[in-house]
């Protein structure tokens, strides 16, 4: 008998820089019931006010928590910046970090707050303290304790981004590559693109959403399909660590072009290119004459030793789906955070019970007793993956597509060509 678990192991407090002020645990948890999701992280634990908030308020059951709803797990979880020169490079890079229980998370505590303030950032900056030398300091704490390298290919803070990251997992990590069993994709990437890496073959490929917000539009826009006997820490850890593809069932990725930084360009002169135009005028803007931001695309392309298109023999299989409030948000022509967006969406959960219900299984007859043609045709659509999406660039979010005339930067695109 299958149980399904569906799990975002990757997110922020409201103690993080950026996020919203009205993460609390009861509405995470709230949240996460209306996604559809089973298991959460907890964003932050090194931050010593969600720290004490987060003991005070949740039960352990087998390495996990519950805070009011049984059938919602939290998993102890932050994430940390290592900032530091290496080979005469600044390398920025954004490691996760999972932990069983709140002694091992009190000694993670009390051993990283002797290299850089825990209280100034939900997701604290180290200054000169190497990626190795986390692991290594992580690893005397508790052999128990995961890493994993954060939106891998991101330009900024990937352990592969074009700004500030390296080549190879071996080149980051060095003697503690031994530890690393996992590489979250980040939005603007997903396993199809990472597969053409040979190098990265031994690893398991994560999702999750790296939510700001406990807000149903980013809580679980990516996320983990497992498949646990009973849940707990031990036997994610060890799925992930043997990249178990009886128990690790899949991963549910966003399309890549809907991440911020999936093509290359430039935000502020409007200038957003494919790789391969990119490369016709030398990574330079045409607008300010600058380098472009380099995006995640150019960048596999750059370290990728295999086809488009190649698969694995024993790669975790992956699904492609767009969030509700994205599709709904389309057809209103309005922000996904609108009053009209947020009503439909909670029409559609209320009948189905959850996002994921509404996103995969809800017939299309009852669709259409609900909402507009229009988006539930886009639900269809998004399930077979023939949604388009105009790609986000440069920290600029890409977005899907009623039509073709719906690209509403498409001349901006046109203009910035013309000028090279």
């Amino acid at each position: 008998m299958s149980n399904k678990f569906f799990i975002d192991f990757h997110i922020h407090s409201k103690f993080s820089r950026a996020t919203s002020r009205d993460i609390s645990l009861e509405s995470l948890e709230r949240s996460a019931k209306l996604k559809g999701l089973n298991i959460i992280g907890t964003g932050d634990f090194t931050h010593p006010i969600w720290f004490e908030e987060l003991r005070r308020n949740l039960k352990e059951v087998d390495g996990l928590f519950h805070y009011k709803d049984k059938n919602i797990f939290f998993i102890l979880q932050a994430e940390v910046s290592n900032i530091y020169e290496q080979d005469g490079k600044s390398r920025k890079i954004h490691n996760i970090i999972l932990a069983p229980n709140f002694d091992i998370v009190s000694q993670i505590n009390e051993t990283l707050k002797k290299y850089g303030s825990l209280s100034s950032d939900g997701r604290p900056i180290f200054n000169n303290l190497t990626c190795p030398e986390l692991v290594e300091i992580l690893m005397n704490v508790s052999k128990d304790i995961m890493i994993i390298p954060g939106h891998c290919m991101t330009p900024w803070y990937g352990i592969f981004g074009s700004k500030s990251g390296f080549d190879s997992v071996e080149e980051c990590f060095q003697d503690q590559t031994k530890n690393i069993y996992a590489l979250e994709t980040g939005l603007s990437a997903d396993p199809l693109m990472l597969w053409r890496i040979s190098s990265l073959d031994k690893y398991s490929l994560v999702s999750n959403s790296d939510s700001h917000s406990a807000n149903t539009i980013r809580l679980g826009r990516e996320f983990n399909v497992f498949d646990l006997e009973k849940p707990s820490f031990s036997e994610i850890c060890q799925i992930i660590k043997n990249k178990d593809k009886k128990k690790f069932l899949y991963t549910c990725e966003v399309p890549p072009a809907l991440g911020k930084y999936h093509w290359d360009g430039h935000r502020n002169c409007k200038v957003f290119l494919e790789p391969k135009e990119s490369m016709k005028y030398n990574n330079i803007c045409s607008v300010c004459g600058k380098e472009l931001t380099i995006g995640v695309l150019h960048r596999v392309e750059e370290l990728a030793d295999r086809p488009e298109g190649f698969v694995t023999n024993d790669s975790i299989p992956f699904k492609t789906l767009i969030p509700l409030s994205e599709l709904i948000a389309v057809v209103y022509n309005t922000q996904t955070f609108s009053r009209k967006v947020w009503e439909d969406s909670m029409k559609l959960i209320n009948e189905f019970g959850t996002e994921l219900n509404v996103l995969v299984e809800a017939p299309e007859e009852k669709l259409r007793l609900l909402v507009n043609e229009k988006i539930v045709d886009l639900i269809l659509n998004n399930r077979s993956g023939k949604v388009k999406v105009q790609p986000g660039y440069d920290g600029e979010y890409g977005f899907p597509l009623l039509d073709e005339s719906s690209a509403r930067r498409s001349t901006k695109i046109q203009r910035s060509l013309t000028e090279f």
